[in-house]
């Protein structure tokens, strides 16, 4: 058929789709018209056909001529079907059918479109999924809905699987609508379109530029908008992709780039461009991406003026910018605010100006690509075809991502070799072998896997052998072989046959996998199109006439800032310095509070917290403080120091700003998520007003909350809008007619400060002080870091006591990326934690054995499981973890610590999760497999899920899960007692040596000579008096018949006792270290006998190191171990009771007339150095001495300074603190000054008061350390009867709120 007869077959074919979509309804209201049905059988093209009755032609539904539809030759996955639809259609779905009456159908099919019948584009469901769903049988219909219509004038498609039973057999239907459209041709040089625009009042805050546009061109100015003074906007094509660029006027030189979308835009494809402007914002979409961008302030009222298309022209200048590359290619439905500019040009609008050569149609030049999928693909070419030994010519462009692998091999004409060129590191490489030795390389350009089309040329011409990259743009290299380099009979491009043993290829690098077009061989033209027909060469694996490249990295799926780098077949994400991990970036690596970091066992310290997971908001760091019964978190500002105000010459007021180190966003959901938040707002004043009267405007203010905050006028300690201060409400001003102390107006120095507690109101974000000008007046102001505690997330649970019971929440929507983390713990071997259905979708995480989780889900492809075993079992009622991710490469799940069990996607993409059920949390909808126990801190997207809101209103579940010492118990350390609350646990050292928040801190002390400190146990009568006075752990009972003693040490002392245990029947234990830097235990528990000695035979513990000992005693046996030598067990000869424990002694001991001589000589030298965590039994002498010296039995002698010298860390002093205490950032803002500085400048009299004021405290202490004195020596003389153990909760143990206060930066010093 001529050329002539198909244009009219076309016509036909569209006038009759006209017909029928205009019928009832217009195209674009209705588009679902058959497209194919009409057709002449010269619309229709094959790769083959089994006979003239299985022709293409023959491949329409329903229909029976011919042998019943299209078979080809031999079925592989090299055939195809080709429908020439007449003119570009909308296409929006395609069904197929098998051969009628046979056992040939299709299972699956690729689907590809063009305008031109060449350059094809694959079409993919959700930019992923390129295979279409076929048939089960010859004669039923399986239509597909496109979710993306497609514009094109041929569609070709693709077997890919057929009945095993049968071949490839095939009727199919197309179903559509006719597709208007207006289109210009720009040849790039001087042609272009320029619109100018008319001015009016019709001009709105909106506006809004949509076209499509292909071209060959990486580069190219597409549209240009242009305003008053020259400020201008451009969209230019730089390396397929589109830049969005700002110009501040004529006199800018660089433009800013405001922002950069889509990629490989180069690809001859019609793209979709969306420019809309609102006010000062600025959506660009490229296809299905959009980036909102934020223009500068002046852009608000920013109007265009004129629009140029294809080339920059300036207002002032109508001749275009021919310093830029003008666009090389077609437009098609160009409008503006609705308005199409195409149509107008064609009508010679005078509004519109056509420059250059314009053409309204669409020229497109023919470029024919192949593409290298995978490790099997290769192009095979004949060579030299002459007997000249002229040389060789090969001439190729290509593009990929990979930065390795085999471009063109070759073997050498005469005398044999290899020729190779390849990728490695992304460099060009060359490389002749002969006889197995490298006799030539060359190496020429970088960074070639960046998915531009790169030129390569291979030639040697008269002896000197040449390869150029990118026209020699990009590298260049020579070399002048000794021997000629010809080609041989055959040329592989990519890649070898699988053929083993192959003389003619060897390939000993990585096959290539990319595009190439445009080959030459002996500078003429490789038909490509002959390949595909198998007329020229050999192929295997290759996709001709089309570049399947994908740019995975464009839009990135990389999350929070994640890098995004990639191969030909996969993307990878660098998740480093970004806080997030995981295949995508998706999961956060931080705790979201930090009640969850002292749930893990961390100590107070500076921590970054991500209060949202896996959300938008990015982690901060704060400080953590777990020295309290309350966890608090501490976010700071940039001046929390006592700031003195200086008043400024004609200024009535003085503001300062305050500026958090988090972000806004941080610190609102930090304040949300806290159940208290609190600040500290004080105001020191001398003749300084602050709010006046209750009726009346106060002088100052003060703005907290979101944003920049709202005017309050109460201040700390009161109730919001009481205008008050917490004098006021507590009714103790200093002037009862006022509500602030600083209002009564004096000329002393007062003060009102207190919390802040209203989340509301919080954070303080700036102070306005007014009554600071008077003569007399001073002021100054403290505002203190925000504080905030506990965790409404982490806490927030639900206890299911039936296996019927559940609660349910709206649709849980993770359609590409979903996380989802909780904690468990019950008695139960299964149950579903969580369980979401769609029509065919679901997600789900179970127990399913007591010893193993499940995450499964199914996206469209079929079940996906992903599990975790545990080597213990799970249903030992505490709480374990579960984290689990479904994204675009991988699904994962985490058990505890468990390893990451994970489950790639399919490789050919991905669907997305379509949900429309209830989140049955719990449970299921059919009421099976419940889960019984509790579920916690449930979060889906970093979202967390109110479980006991919703608990409170449903049957079977219970709101709240307490017991959580079975879980958390293990993280109180050395003897210290899980303690239940509602929300958590606490840890009670009362009968630890060590304090703090896990009762994880040394008690330590530095001893001198001269230092003592005595702890007397109860005398035996008094416990005959009073049986029961006190607890028997606080006591001792009257014999020992054996003890647990422990405690560290380090000194360079020796000799030295270290711990002396008396008794009222002359008995004593004694751990001392002798002459010879060895450790001793003298036990004298006998008084008729001499002291028995047990010598250790670890050598040098008097070596300054810190050193811990054990001792243990049962009746006669004894055992002791030092650090972590080997326990070393003796045996006594007396009877194993110590009877009448007297007291016990740490350093000097100066009763010594019940001691051996030799043992009393050496505890009158007393002991130097350190002590730490010295425990006898439940008795902690050394912590009760520094931390209840009061209170407890003890009698301190000398100098006793607690430190942190039993801190292994201490040990090096360059090792860091253990604790990480907040250095707040200070530095007033304005002319403000620290108060104290102030008060150092002001008056003589101010400081003659000053010296009077600590004149009087010094003489204070004095007379207190002298009552202290002669109390404790009246304490030691009488024999002190025993203090009743209501005077202190855990007598003579740490009171927990009382140790806290205790630093082991600072050393207290007790010198009695």
């Amino acid at each position: 058929m001529d050329l002539g007869t198909k244009r009219v077959a076309g016509i036909i074919a569209q006038v009759a789709l006209l017909l029928s979509c205009s019928y009832g309804t217009t195209g674009e209201d209705v588009c679902d018209s058959a497209l194919v049905s009409n057709l002449p059988p010269s619309s229709f093209r094959s790769s083959s056909q089994l006979s003239s009755s299985h022709a293409p032609g023959f491949a329409k539904l329903n229909k029976r001529e011919g042998a019943g539809g299209w078979s080809p030759l031999i079925s592989d996955k090299y055939q195809w079907l080709e429908v020439d639809l007449g003119e570009r259609t909308k296409i929006t779905a395609v069904a197929t059918q098998g051969r009628y009456g046979s056992s040939d159908w299709l299972t699956s099919y690729l689907l590809m479109f063009s305008d031109t019948g060449h350059n094809w584009k694959q079409y993919r469901q959700e930019d992923s999924i390129g295979s279409f769903p076929g048939n089960s049988n010859a004669d039923s219909v399986v239509q597909y809905k496109l979710q993306q219509a497609a514009i094109a004038r041929f569609l070709r498609l693709i077997p890919l699987d057929w009945n095993p039973s049968g071949r490839i057999g095939l009727r199919l239907e197309t179903y559509g609508c006719p597709y208007t459209s207006d289109v210009v041709s720009l040849n790039g040089g001087s042609s272009s379109l320029v619109y100018r625009l008319s001015p009016g009042p019709w001009r709105t805050s909106k506006e809004v530029v949509s076209l499509k546009f292909k071209t060959l061109r990486n580069s190219g100015m597409l549209l240009h908008a242009e305003g008053q003074q020259g400020v201008s906007l451009s969209l230019e094509l730089e390396r397929g992709k589109l830049q969005l660029l700002l110009r501040k006027g004529m006199t800018s030189l660089e433009p800013q780039r405001l922002t950069s979308l889509g990629s490989l835009l180069d690809d001859q494809h019609w793209h979709h461009v969306v420019l809309e402007q609102r006010n000062a914002h600025l959506n660009l979409t490229v296809d299905k991406n959009t980036e909102r961008v934020q223009l500068p302030a002046e852009f608000s009222r920013w109007d265009i003026e004129q629009l140029s298309l294809g080339a920059v022209h300036s207002l002032s200048s109508q001749k275009p910018d021919i310093s830029k590359k003008n666009l090389h290619g077609c437009i098609e439905n160009l409008l503006y605010n609705d308005v199409n500019l195409i149509e107008l040009a064609q009508k010679r609008d005078r509004q519109v100006t056509v420059r250059g050569n314009v053409t309204f149609s669409c020229a497109e030049p023919v470029s024919i690509a192949l593409t290298f999928p995978g490790p099997q693909s290769f192009l095979q070419l004949p060579g030299t075809t002459t007997s000249s030994l002229d040389g060789v010519s090969v001439g190729f462009q290509f593009r990929t991502w990979n930065r390795a692998g085999l471009l063109l091999t070759f073997g050498l004409l005469q005398k044999g070799g290899m020729v190779w060129l390849y990728l490695s590191d992304a460099r060009l490489r060359l490389q002749i072998h002969k006889g197995g030795t490298v006799v030539l390389e060359l190496s020429a350009g970088a960074a070639l896997s960046d998915g531009q089309w790169h030129s390569v040329d291979l030639t040697c011409r008269r002896g000197r052998l040449t390869i150029s990259v990118d026209k020699e743009e990009g590298g260049i290299a020579h070399a002048t072989p000794s021997f000629p380099v010809t080609t041989g009979s055959q040329l592989f491009f990519g890649g070898c046959p699988a053929e083993e043993h192959s003389e003619e290829c060897r390939n000993p690098f990585e096959t290539f996998q990319g595009c190439m077009r445009l080959l030459t061989v002996e500078n003429q033209p490789v038909d490509l199109i002959m390949v595909q027909q198998r007329l020229l060469g050999n192929y295997s694996q290759l996709l001709i006439d089309m570049c399947g490249i994908t740019d995975r990295c464009s839009p990135s799926r990389c999350e929070h800032g994640g890098r995004c780098s990639q191969s030909w077949t996969v993307f990878h994400c660098n998740c480093s310095d970004t806080g997030y991990s995981g295949a995508t970036c998706h999961s956060s690596v931080y705790e979201q509070s930090c009640e969850a970091y002292k749930h893990n066992g961390n100590t107070s310290g500076h921590f970054y917290i991500d209060v949202d997971g896996s959300g938008p908001i990015r982690p901060q760091l704060v400080y953590c403080n777990m020295t309290e019964k309350n966890t608090w978190m501490v976010l700071p500002h940039n001046n929390t120091e006592l700031t003195r105000v200086q008043p400024s010459p004609g200024v009535s007021q003085h503001s300062v700003h305050f500026d958090y180190s988090s972000q806004e966003e941080q610190l609102l959901a930090a304040i949300s998520q806290s159940e208290h938040c609190e600040q500290e707002l004080s105001y020191h004043c001398r003749k300084s007003r602050l709010l006046n009267t209750l009726e009346g405007s106060p002088f100052s203010w003060w703005l907290g909350g979101p944003g920049q905050g709202r005017v309050q006028t109460y201040w700390g300690g009161a109730h919001p809008g009481s205008q008050q201060c917490a004098c006021g409400l507590q009714g103790d001003c200093v002037d009862l007619q006022h509500y602030c102390n600083c209002d009564a107006d004096r000329l002393e120095w007062t003060e009102d400060s207190g919390l802040l507690t209203h989340k509301d109101t919080l954070p303080i974000r700036s102070l306005v002080l007014g009554d600071i000008q008077r003569p007399g007046s001073e002021a100054a102001y403290r505002v203190g870091p925000l504080r905030c505690h506990g965790d409404k997330n982490f806490w927030n649970a639900a206890f299911f006591d039936k296996e019927t019971s559940y609660l349910h929440f709206p649709t849980f929507h993770g359609e590409l990326s979903a996380d989802i983390s909780f904690l468990f713990k019950t008695t139960g071997s299964s149950g579903v934690f969580l369980e979401n259905l769609g029509i065919k979708d679901f997600i789900r995480i179970e127990l399913s054995s007591s010893t193993q989780v499940v995450f499964s889900f199914d996206v469209g492809n079929g079940p996906l499981e992903v599990r975790v075993e545990s080597s213990v079992p799970l249903n030992d009622n505490r709480w374990h973890r579960v984290r689990a991710e479904r994204n675009v490469k991988e699904a994962s799940l985490r058990l505890d610590e468990l390893p990451v069990a994970t489950q790639e996607a399919p490789a050919d993409g991905h669907f997305h999760l379509q949900l429309n059920s209830q989140l049955f949390i719990g449970g299921t909808a059919s009421r099976q497999k419940g889960f019984r126990g509790c579920i916690r801190s449930l979060q889906l997207n970093g979202v967390t899920l109110d479980l006991e809101e919703r608990a409170k209103i449903t049957p079977g579940v219970q709101p709240g899960c307490p017991g959580h010492c079975s879980s958390y118990g293990s993280l109180c350390q050395n003897q210290g007692r899980c303690v239940e609350r509602a929300n958590g646990f606490q840890c009670d050292c009362s009968l630890s040596a060590h304090v703090g928040v896990f009762c994880q801190t040394e008690v330590s002390a530095s001893f001198k000579s001269g230092t003592s400190v005595m702890y007397t146990f109860k005398e035996p009568y008094e416990l005959s008096r009073n049986s029961s006075a006190l607890p028997s752990s606080i006591y001792s009972d009257l014999t020992l018949r054996g003890e647990n003693v422990s405690l560290s040490f380090r000194t360079n002392q020796s000799p030295a006792l270290l711990l002396y245990v008396s008794s009222y029947y002359r008995e004593y234990l004694a751990l001392l270290i002798n002459r010879h830097d060895k450790l001793e235990v003298r036990y004298k528990l006998d008084s008729s006998r001499d002291a028995e000695v047990l010598k250790s035979s670890v050598k040098s513990v008097a070596n300054g190191q810190l050193h811990t000992v054990a001792i243990r005693r049962l009746t006669d046996s004894v055992s002791v171990q030092i650090d972590e030598n080997a326990r070393e067990d003796f045996n006594l000869t007396s009877d194993g009771e110590f009877n009448a424990v007297k007291s016990l002694v740490l350093g000097r001991v100066h009763e010594s007339d019940d001691l051996d001589p030799d043992l009393a000589r050496l505890a009158s030298l007393g002991f130097t150095g350190c002590l730490s965590v010295v425990r006898f039994n439940a008795i902690s002498p050394l912590k009760a001495a520094l931390l209840h010296p009061d209170t407890s039995p003890v009698i301190i002698t000398g100098p006793l300074v607690q430190s942190n010298c039993g801190s292994a860390a201490s040990a090096n002093p360059y090792a860091a603190e253990n604790t990480h205490h907040l250095s707040d950032q200070s530095g007033s803002t304005g002319s403000g000054q620290p108060l104290i500085n102030a008060i150092r400048t002001d008056s003589a009299l101010i400081g003659g008061v000053i010296a009077v004021v600590i004149f009087v405290v010094v003489t204070g202490l004095a007379i207190t350390a002298r009552f202290l004195y002669r109390r404790k020596e009246t304490y030691r003389n009488q024999q002190v009867k025993g203090v009743q153990q209501e005077n202190s909760q855990d007598f003579p143990f740490n009171n927990q709120a009382d140790s806290q206060n205790v630093s082991s930066e600072n050393p207290k010093e007790y010198i009695i």
